[in-house]
Formats: structure tokens, C-alpha cells, sequence
């Protein structure tokens, strides 16, 4: 938002605020990087050959259900941190929730992994194209995330923008999991979760150049 336009708005006096405003922005954002990753899984990855087969496992839930309440949660916090002055408070303790589940869940699969399978359940057989593709994935959500934030008020824009990343990260890793065949918690908790941190990084270096009032 321009400095200038603020104050024009202030200076009209008191007016009545579209409270959803804001969340409609950034739903629509979301809905596009959504559609923006579906739509390249579909036409260029193409769903796991055996997703009817996988579908009945609770690991595949699992998996799918843990970027998707990553990315709702980011979701939040973006909105709360578009307005000017808002800070996370206890959302921080939401957005790394799904964390400690994952690592949780890895933590005890290795454990009761023999020794000489651990690391084959950490590298599995994808662990650079998953970071990649749900990397490249992310871009569509990013792009629109970053375009909602500049019409909007953030005053903290790099943890706004890492926000906005994450949002963009974690819906690229929900339908990445239509793709992609792992379902070793190991492998999730490690190789998912460093494909959702490029774009919460580069948000967090680029809030602050490109969400910065003028």
C-alpha cells in the first residue's frame, strides 16, 4: 500500500471497513497457487500410478494432510500479518504444530527402523526432485500471495512475506503428494519440509523490498 493512499483515506475521515477484505485477497491468492500446482502435477507429473491402491493407507493421508494444515495455518498468519501493526502472538505455536507432529512421527519410525534402513527411509528415492518440484510448484502461489500482500498493509513485511512463502510452499507439497511416492514419515518430515523453506526464505528476503510502503 503507498503511504500517500493511506493517508488520503485517513484524511476522508472515519469510513466503514470491509473487515474481509484482506481475507478475501489472499483467498484468492491461495486459490490461484493452488490451481497454478494442480494443473502442472496433473498435466506435467501426472498422479502416482497406484494413488487408488495408496489412497486406502493412512500414511498417504497423513502425508497429504500435513502440508494442507501447514499451508491453512500460513494462511492465517499471513492474513493477521497484512494488517498494519499485527504480530503472531500464540498463531506462532499453530504454524509449528505440524511440525513437531512430522518430526515426531519420523523420530519414532527411525527408532524402530534395524539400523541398516534408516538412512534408506531419510534419502529415500527422490529426495532432490522433491525439493525442487515442490520448490517450482510453490511460484504460482507466491507470485499471487506477494500481489494480494502489496495491495494490502503489512508493517512487518519479511515475516509477512516468509508467511506468504510458506502459504505458497506447503500448498505445492499437498498436491506434490498426488505425484510423488514416498510415504516414509522420515522422508516427508526432512525432504517436504526443505521444499517449503525456499519459498518462506525468498519470502522473507523479498518482503522487505517488494511489501515495504512507498
Amino acid at each position: 500500500m503507498k503511504t500517500d493512499a493511506l493517508i488520503a483515506t485517513l484524511a476522508r475521515g472515519p469510513v466503514a471497513a470491509d473487515t474481509r477484505t484482506t481475507e478475501r485477497r489472499l483467498a484468492a491468492a491461495a486459490l490461484l497457487g493452488a490451481l497454478g500446482a494442480a494443473a502442472c502435477v496433473l498435466i506435467a507429473l501426472g498422479p502416482r500410478h497406484d494413488i487408488a491402491e495408496a489412497a486406502l493407507l493412512p500414511a498417504f493421508w497423513l502425508k497429504m494432510a500435513f502440508p494442507a494444515t501447514l499451508a491453512a495455518a500460513a494462511f492465517a498468519a499471513t492474513c493477521l500479518l497484512a494488517r498494519p501493526g499485527a504480530t503472531l502472538g500464540r498463531l506462532s505455536y499453530v504454524l509449528v504444530a505440524p511440525l513437531v507432529v512430522v518430526w515426531a512421527l519420523a523420530g519414532s519410525s527411525l527408532f524402530d527402523a534395524p539400523a541398516g534402513g534408516r538412512i534408506a527411509l531419510v534419502t529415500g528415492r527422490s529426495a532432490f526432485v522433491c525439493v525442487a518440484a515442490v520448490a517450482l510448484l510453490s511460484l504460482p502461489g507466491f507470485i499471487a500471495a506477494f500481489a494480494a500482500l502489496r495491495l494490502l498493509a503489512p508493517t512487518r513485511p519479511s515475516a509477512a512475506g516468509a508467511c506468504a512463502g510458506l502459504l505458497a510452499g506447503a500448498l505445492a507439497a499437498t498436491f506434490y503428494a498426488l505425484h510423488c511416492d514416498e510415504m516414509a514419515a522420515p522422508f516427508i518430515a526432512l525432504w517436504y519440509v526443505l521444499g517449503m523453506l525456499l519459498p518462506t526464505a525468498l519470502g522473507a528476503l523479498l518482503g522487505p523490498r517488494l511489501l515495504r510502503w512507498t
